[in-house]
């Protein structure tokens, strides 16, 4: 996996969790082309080989703003074919964040508008600062969210509000978000880190193959019936009954002591 990217700041924790800061702090970690090149990049690799990592927590630099959305300054002048373009790039990467096979946390720590929102969104579930705000605002130049927006804020947060918020471009707060159901929890701007570590960390120490197993249950069934998801369920939880993992926790729990998952 490489690490040397332009627009984003990759390090690792203990070794199995990853933390990605996207990186353009002089323009509010706005999404350019090479941001999101940058990010699909990442995530398409970590799709193929995860590096032994169980975690991924993405956030913005600095305490002002985690991505304030699309640059609208690298933008101002495209072509419709330049801007189709581009946006393909960032419909590939909301993919790749939403195929993270590992728990996907944000770490929301300030201004998270248009993409940005969309980026938290994507993610599995989101920690936010209390300064935190959000907003999808693309209606208001003449365009509407079209990297999840529509689709992963209405599952968080239920059809009425994101309609609401969606065709007013209204912002709201991370308090406000945090009731609707979009944010799991608001911390202090000096906690958000460590809190989002601290059940980073939480996760994994969990058998790695149940906790993706059991990430890919709960998305995916419930885009199906109940019954097409129970089916779905039992399918994956038949593939975690021959791992070593298994056998590890069973043995470690009367045995008394912490199991030692391998991811096998």
């Amino acid at each position: 996996m490489r690490t040397d990217f332009e627009t984003i700041v990759v390090s690792r924790d203990h070794n199995d969790i990853l933390l990605v800061t996207l990186n353009r702090p002089e323009v509010s970690n706005a999404l350019n082309t090479r941001m999101g090149l940058d990010l699909v990049e990442l995530f398409e690799a970590l799709a193929i080989d995860l590096e032994e990592l169980r975690v991924v927590i993405v956030t913005g630099h600095g305490e002002k703003a985690f991505c304030a959305g699309g640059d609208l300054k690298e933008r101002n002048g495209m072509s419709d074919q330049a801007w189709r373009s581009q946006h393909l790039i960032f419909e590939r990467m909301v993919r790749a964040l939403m195929g993270c096979p590992v728990p996907l946390v944000a770490a929301v720590n300030g201004a998270a508008y248009g993409g940005g929102c969309e980026i938290a969104a994507a993610s599995d579930f989101v920690y936010a600062a209390s300064n935190a705000r959000f907003a999808l605002t693309e209606v208001t130049l003449g365009i509407m969210p079209g990297a999840g927006g529509t689709q992963n804020l209405a599952r968080a947060i239920g059809e009425r509000r994101a309609k609401e918020l969606i065709l007013s471009g209204l912002p709201f707060t991370a308090l406000e978000a945090e009731a609707w159901g979009l944010v799991n929890r608001v911390v202090e701007p000096e906690s958000l880190l460590e809190t989002a570590f601290e059940i980073a960390r939480r996760i994994a120490a969990n058998g790695p193959l149940a906790v993706r197993q059991a990430k890919q249950a709960i998305h995916r069934g419930l885009q199906m019936s109940v019954w097409d998801g129970l089916a779905f369920e039992i399918e994956a939880y038949n593939r975690l009954v021959g791992t070593e993992d298994r056998r590890e926790g069973v043995l470690a729990f009367n045995e008394r002591r912490k199991p030692v998952f391998r991811g096998e």
